[in-house]
């Protein structure tokens, strides 16, 4: 968390103890008062506000390639996929880099009209950012919620690990904030979106580049 998130929590939280059942609608309020900078973006991913900034020039690209190509493959059906968007469930807010939703989504708009609940997502995708605190959010932290809130489909996208690794989860145990099943491939090597909307995309070199650290 930074020090934005600290000044912003410590506006809003009372200056007693605030019991568990009581921190989701703490963060809640300090999330939605928050006025942060332009290029940073805030979530609440377990129990933390998180606040990152924009994604450097390698990270939107590979972002933005994996939507160009989706794009195309969903056209003419009946889901999209969107970024720059909020994912809510139950008080929980996250950013996905892409998610894929029903385009006719209006009934899945939460009653604040925040953003769209998670209960209409069918995929989640994440391109990991440098730095501890980034690395462990997409690859541990958002795994859990996201298998908490039932994402059928989380594809973590990671120039960090090894040479660059994709990994495709799927089958969520919400009850134990797992995803039943997964498939890590390193970068150059397709992998196919098994289940959903995508089924059958492949995320290949076209998305991701090559190996990273190779000469």
């Amino acid at each position: 968390m930074t020090a934005l998130a600290h000044e912003t929590l410590e506006a809003v939280m009372p200056k007693v103890a605030t019991p568990p059942s009581d921190l989701d609608d703490v963060l809640w309020q300090a999330w939605k008062a928050m006025e942060l900078p332009e290029g940073y973006h805030a979530e609440i991913v377990e129990g933390f506000i998180e606040v990152s900034p924009t994604g450097r020039y390698s990270h939107g690209q590979i972002a933005n390639r994996l939507r160009d190509k989706l794009v195309v493959f969903l056209a003419q059906g009946e889901f999209v996929a969107r970024q720059d968007m909020n994912v809510i469930h139950k008080r929980k807010v996250w950013i996905p880099d892409l998610f894929i939703a029903l385009e006719d989504a209006e009934e899945h708009v939460t009653e604040d009209g925040l953003g769209i609940d998670a209960s209409a997502v069918q995929l989640i995708a994440e391109v990991v950012s440098p730095g501890k605190e980034s690395l462990e959010r997409d690859r541990s932290r958002k795994r859990r919620a996201y298998a908490r809130a039932g994402i059928p489909v989380y594809v973590i996208i990671d120039d960090f690990d090894g040479h660059g690794t994709v990994s495709v989860l799927t089958g969520p145990v919400p009850g134990e904030a797992r995803y039943a099943s997964e498939v890590r491939m390193p970068y150059g090597t397709e992998v196919i979106i098994p289940d959903g909307p995508a089924k059958g995309f492949v995320i290949g070199e076209g998305i991701t580049g090559g190996l990273r650290g190779q000469g």
